[in-house]
């Protein structure tokens, strides 16, 4: 059975786009669902490989009670946040979801996160990267 990862991102998705390109080239066995806050975001993720996306509020919903990991920027704990694109049901189904949420601490959009060091993107996808890994490692040996 393959992992379920969910990567949700918002704005011009080159975030989101950057994570699926990282997953991708690291895992053969995972089934990544890319949902954006907009159709650019979610086209920007297609592009980059996910096996399926789709767009806006209820697949943000329906897609989080399906996947094992979420993986986006820490706006979508936080409603109204991207600049207004997460909604209050987005930012509840990501925090009631029955997943591991492996959050990217963006300090920007007037969301600041105390103690982190202002990494760039790249090393923030590592981060994340390295911490999908923890959890299949984890999920192998239980």
């Amino acid at each position: 059975m393959h992992t379920k990862v969910l990567v949700i991102d918002g704005q011009g998705g080159q975030l989101g786009s950057q994570v699926v390109k990282e997953l991708l080239s690291k895992y053969s066995d995972i089934q990544i669902t890319a949902v954006g806050t907009n159709a650019v975001a979610t086209a920007s993720m297609k592009k980059a490989g996910a096996n399926q996306a789709a767009t806006g509020e209820n697949p943000v919903v329906i897609a989080c009670r399906k996947a094992d990991i979420i993986i986006g920027p820490i706006g979508i704990v936080i409603a109204d946040s991207l600049l207004g694109e997460v909604t209050p049901a987005m930012a509840v189904a990501v925090g009631q979801a029955d997943a591991v949420r492996i959050l990217l601490p963006m300090n920007r959009c007037e969301n600041l996160v105390a103690g982190v060091n202002n990494l760039s993107t790249s090393a923030l996808i590592q981060d994340a990267v390295s911490k999908v890994s923890a959890v299949l490692d984890t999920r192998k040996t239980c």
